[in-house]
């Protein structure tokens, strides 16, 4: 099975009948793209074990995932042209000061997961050392680049005082080759893909300096007013799989090797470290969970950056109604 395989065929009969039998169904099988903002990768193993184990058969679903930037599923759950995406806070706040009905309804993540790295021998150990350096990061958006500004606003250095390069996803590539001072990812990905290559580095993480929302799953208005069980029933779903990855990673490792192809060729150790350190920021009481003062946070680092004009009802931005 690839990355982007859709379910099996003994899969969609249970679907057919999932879809029969349950509430709210959008036409007999409602197949769906789902933007996911990065490249495959083991750190999306919930939803691997989610189609695997058939869950998300049963709320109704076929999946196809969609590895496309994190801005270009916001656009299209926003646009109504997709009834979900996994998505940063910020991008929330972002999209709907545009006027995008945009709501988050389930939290994946309960630590924003963004760091900054760099190589020991650099010197750069905490976030004041950032000023005047070259900083590579996926582009100038996203998850990276906020948590990255709201980084520096914390210590006082304005984006002007650091040269910012747009790299795509090749941070570690670029770190290792010295292309750049420090770059910026999560922190259960690109420090442990350069420790692995034997590189001593040093991780400034933002989460130690601020609490932000971070990643989660977001849908639109449209979908809550006219598919409530649909959305309950797709959080469900993503949930009973992040409730068996963090109870089993063993067996959610052997899963994931089904949709993401590196892993077949991959460092074992080193990509188990990797979902070991997701599993860290995941859990929470209960699963899914978004916590008011994460939202209340990110709304001020926006506003202190200025990527927000003014306060936004965060009722409206964010729900925990959707929860089992």
């Amino acid at each position: 099975m690839t990355n982007r395989t859709l379910l099996t065929a003994s899969a969609l009969l249970v679907l057919l009948a999932a879809c029969q039998a349950g509430p709210d169904p959008i036409g007999s099988v409602q197949h769906i793209r789902l933007p996911m903002g990065y490249i495959p990768n083991i750190q999306y193993a919930p939803f691997y074990v989610a189609i695997e184990r058939g869950y998300f058969a049963e709320a109704g679903f076929e999946i196809e995932f969609d590895y496309s930037f994190e801005t270009d599923g916001v656009a299209l759950v926003g646009a109504e042209e997709a009834p979900f995406a996994l998505v940063s806070g910020e991008q929330v706040l972002l999209a709907r000061e545009q006027g995008l009905p945009v709501v988050y309804v389930a939290a994946w993540w309960q630590q924003y997961p963004v760091a900054v790295v760099a190589k020991a021998e650099s010197g750069i150990q905490a976030p004041g050392d950032l000023a005047g350096k070259r900083i590579g990061l996926p582009g100038l958006f996203g998850a990276n680049y906020i948590g990255l500004r709201a980084l520096l606003n914390e210590v006082g250095i304005a984006e002007s005082e650091v040269t910012l390069d747009s790299i795509g996803f090749n941070q570690v590539q670029a770190l290792a080759a010295d292309q750049e001072q420090a770059i910026v990812g999560y922190v259960n990905n690109e420090p442990v893909q350069l420790e692995a290559e034997g590189y001593n580095v040093n991780v400034i993480r933002v989460a130690d300096y601020v609490e932000l929302a971070a990643n989660g799953i977001l849908t639109n208005e449209a979908m809550i007013a006219e598919h409530p069980e649909q959305v309950r029933s797709f959080v469900g779903a993503f949930l009973r799989g992040l409730a068996d990855t963090i109870a089993d990673p063993d067996t959610a490792y052997e899963i994931s090797k089904g949709y993401v192809d590196s892993l077949a060729d991959a460092d074992e150790a080193t990509q188990k470290e990797v979902l070991a350190l997701s599993i860290e920021f995941w859990g929470g009481d209960p699963l899914g969970f978004s916590q008011p003062a994460a939202w209340e946070n990110m709304q001020a680092t926006l506003l202190d950056l200025g990527l927000l004009t003014s306060p936004l009802n965060l009722q409206e931005a964010y729900t925990n109604e959707f929860l089992p």
